[in-house]
């Protein structure tokens, strides 16, 4: 398995259609929730993943501060294989990326609410109430990096 981390300039085109094809496949078609899941933030991003010999297995992005949220933020993060431990290891290359090219002290994530326990083992807290994005349940949450 490896780990890849580029700028959205940096990316091929063939790594770019797989990044978008399992994005789509899991948070379109799989959630049955019709969204534009392209968004501009994918052009200020890092992209961060694992690969291995079938293609894109984990994926998640960080977005700079001031684009999406105040403060720096993760998104999209999937794993095509869930619970096998690939999510959280790819979520702590995502907060040492946010850390190191970001200089973040803080990070954001808009979690679906039921990834909380996820999120909250690399030490996010949840920072707001239960709301909707695109009909699915979310809560903010952030990690504070000083600690």
């Amino acid at each position: 398995m490896e780990v890849v981390i580029k700028r959205f300039d940096e990316l091929t085109v063939y790594e770019l259609y797989e990044i978008f094809k399992l994005r789509v496949s899991v948070f379109v078609v799989e959630q049955n929730c019709p969204y534009q899941e392209i968004t501009e933030e994918d052009k200020e991003s890092y992209h961060c993943y694992f690969k291995d010999s079938s293609g894109v297995i984990a994926y998640l992005r960080v977005v700079p501060k001031g684009v999406k949220h105040a403060e720096v933020s993760l998104g999209r993060v999937i794993s095509v294989h869930r619970r096998k431990g690939l999510g959280s290891k790819l979520l702590a290359v995502g907060i040492e990326v946010a850390k190191q090219k970001f200089l973040a002290n803080t990070i954001t994530v808009e979690a679906q609410s039921y990834a909380k326990a996820f999120y909250e083992k690399s030490g996010f807290k949840q920072t707001s109430k239960e709301f909707l994005l695109d009909g699915i349940p979310h809560i903010m949450m952030q990690l504070n990096c000083n600690n």
